[in-house]
This record gives structure tokens, sequence and C-alpha cells, in this order.
């Protein structure tokens, strides 16, 4: 929570209600409709009834949760690193949650597992909306993270790949932990510009879907849709052209995406061959591998962090997002370079349909052959453009 002046409070971006909601509105209560459902449903149309539900849920949301951060004072005002000029709400990550559940709660019958993801992932929510709110330690945050990954665990989410055994399932423990709690984190990391982290999850989620469309796995189809629905939903406020986010997803929207992009990786039935069942989501989530793994490496590399906890805690403008836009693309065009990775490597996943896991391996080692060049790229450039202007400002070497 923050401060807020009369000057910030001044500052803040409109919010007009425009025809264009009501309409939405008006359009959100026919779906909730029984006619609705079952006229979509029965005409094959199913997929799209959960993507507009999901959409139009969100859209409708937004404006009062952006009132709501507004009158508790919810909102991120500028200071220090942050790059935005205006107090800006925090509750985007209410919009992303309750667009989601509300579509699940009114479509799905709950299986096991998902009674596991949305117990845990409400977990996370929850956790992310205090650490909004007052502010959470890092180790209590990621105590919380593990409390979730219990829970997936006792319901049956677990990364499948060992022998049967005490030692086979302490593995499997081990990686779904790793897995979870890793690109939960990666995905928060990734909200640092506008449109980032729910651009990015809005192409992970649609690529899931494809990827379960191509195998007949529908349960997950319908799982990753509205997903991607409440995603959209949320970007016309969060990314929008040449004008700052009206609303921004806060740590409960970011640990909440992260956390189900890693639940659908460990759900989905992705390929006949085990080993690219298990590629897939690692080309399919890419991008937030490869940013978290990188970040870690260089922080590593010039000893600004020593042990897991200055890990956790440390904060800095040196993510892949930060970088692109030290190549002087700007923030806009930052964002769009990193939507355009994230679809390539979506694609990369698509076409493994049939391969073996010799092909795929092969193309997971062209996919980190690509980053390792991206990031000597941004690293070399960076310092080039920081060398030049030293030499601009000292032209004497004085």
């Amino acid at each position: 929570m923050s401060e807020q002046t009369p000057d910030t409070a001044a500052q803040r971006p409109a919010f007009r209600f425009n025809f264009d909601k009501v309409i939405i509105l008006l359009f959100v209560a026919f779906l909730f409709s029984e006619e609705a459902r079952n006229l979509l449903s029965g005409s094959g149309l199913k997929w799209a009834y959960l993507l507009l539900l999901a959409f139009g849920i969100g859209y409708v949301l937004t404006q009062p949760v952006y009132w709501l951060a507004h009158r508790l004072d919810l909102v991120d005002v500028p200071r220090g690193r942050k790059a935005h000029r205006a107090p800006t709400a925090l509750l985007g990550g209410v919009v992303v949650y309750l667009a989601f559940a509300i579509t699940v709660l009114w479509n799905f019958s709950f299986s096991t597992q998902l009674k596991g993801v949305a117990l845990a992932g409400t977990l996370v929510f929850v956790m992310g909306l205090i650490d909004d709110w007052r502010g959470l330690a890092a180790p209590v945050k990621l105590a919380c993270q593990l409390g979730a990954v219990v829970i997936l665990i006792k319901y049956g989410v677990v990364i499948s790949f060992f022998p049967h055994g005490p030692w086979g399932d302490a593995g499997e423990w081990l990686l779904t932990a790793l897995w979870v709690v890793g690109i939960t984190n990666a995905v928060n990391y990734l909200d640092g510009m506008d449109g980032l982290a729910a651009g990015s999850c809005a192409i992970n989620a649609f690529f899931f879907s494809l990827v379960a469309l191509q195998n007949h796995h529908d349960f997950m189809v319908y799982l990753a849709l509205p997903l991607l629905g409440s995603c959209l939903s949320f970007l016309p406020y969060n990314f929008r052209f040449r004008q700052p986010a009206l609303i921004f997803l806060g740590d409960a929207g970011s640990n909440f995406l992260g956390f189900m992009m890693a639940s659908l990786g460990i759900m989905g039935d992705w390929a006949g061959d085990e080993l690219v069942k298990l590629i897939v989501p690692v080309l399919i989530l890419g991008v937030p591998i490869f940013d978290m793994s990188f970040t870690s490496f260089m922080r590593i590399w010039h000893g600004q962090v020593r042990s897991v906890g200055e890990w956790l805690s440390y904060a800095g403008r040196d993510h892949i997002h930060h970088r692109l836009e030290a190549l002087r693309i700007g923030r806009g065009g930052a964002v769009l370079v990193i939507y355009a990775v994230t679809t390539w490597l979506g694609l990369s996943a698509l076409v493994l349909k049939n391969a073996t896991g010799l092909n795929a391996l092969m193309q997971v080692a062209q996919s980190v052959i690509v980053f390792l060049l991206l990031g000597f790229f941004m690293v070399f450039v960076e310092r080039q453009y920081t060398a030049i202007e030293q030499q601009a400002q000292d032209p004497k070497g004085k």
C-alpha cells in the first residue's frame, strides 16, 4: 500500500466507462444463460464459449476493480527503479483470477487434479494479494509457494518421469517443486513492462491449447482457453498504444499466472513420447525460463548475489526486457520482441507432435543456442552503448 499526494492522485490515468462496456456487459449476461451455453456447446463451439465468457467477465470487472484499487489505496507509486509516471492500480490480478475462476466454476465438474490446482492456485493468488497490500518477505513467499506444491502433490499433479518407488517418488516431488516454484517466480520477474507478463502468458495458453488439440486432449484445451481469455481481457487496460497502463497485474496476478502455466505444463498429455512430453512445456515457457536462468547467471557472475536469500530478494533492471529496452528499441518494442520469441517457441512445440525424444532434444538445443546468442548480443551492445556514451561525455579520456 502506498501514500498518495493530491498531485500524484491527479496524475493517475482516467478510466472512462464507454458504451462498448455496456454492450459487453449485456453479452456476458447472455453467455451466462443456459441457452447460450447449450447453443455454442451443441454446435461444437464450446472452446469459443469458454474463451468469450472469460474475456467478457474480465473486461467488465476491470473498471470496478480499478475503482476499488484506488479506493483502498492499493496502487503502485513511481519510485526507485520503477519506470511508470503515475500511481497505477495493482489489482489486475483480481480481474484475471476471477475471470478464470468464474468461467471454470460455471462450466467444469472438478476432477481430483483440477481441485488440487484450484486450491493451490488460490493459495498463490492470496499470497500475492497480501504481498501487494502489505508486502511479504521473500522466505514467506517461498514457503507459500512450496505449500502450493504440497497441495498439488497431494492431489496427484506431479511430473511423472522416474520409476515408481520411494526414490522415484521423491525425485518426482523434487522435480515438481523446482518446476512450479521456478516458473511461478520466472513469470513474476517477467512482469516488468506494460503488457509483458499478461501478453506472454496469453501466447503460452494459446499454444498449450493448440498442442492439447493436436493430441485430442479436450480437457486441457478447455482449461487453457479460460486462461487465454482472462489474459486477453486484461490487455486493453494494461498494454495501451503510447499510453500508460491503467492497471497492473501486481504480484497476485503475475504469481497466479506463473503458477497456472506451471500447472498446465504438468497436467497436460503433450505427446506420446515421454521425453517429448517433458520438452513441450519447456519450449512453450522458454522465455521466462531463459530470463530467470540468464539473469541469475549474470548476477552470480558479477557477485551481486551470494546466497539463496539474496537471490530471492534481489531486484534489478537486468532482466531480458530491460536489456532489450537498453538496445534503444523502446519499452513497447521490447515487449513485441518477446511476444515474437514466445510465438516462435510455441510454433517449435507444435511441430513436435510425432517427434522422437532425440528430435525434441535437438529442438531444445537449437533454442538454447539462439538464446545464448541473444544474451551475448544484448550484453555486448549494451556495453558498446555505455562505452560510446562515456566517450561522448569525455572525448579526451580525462
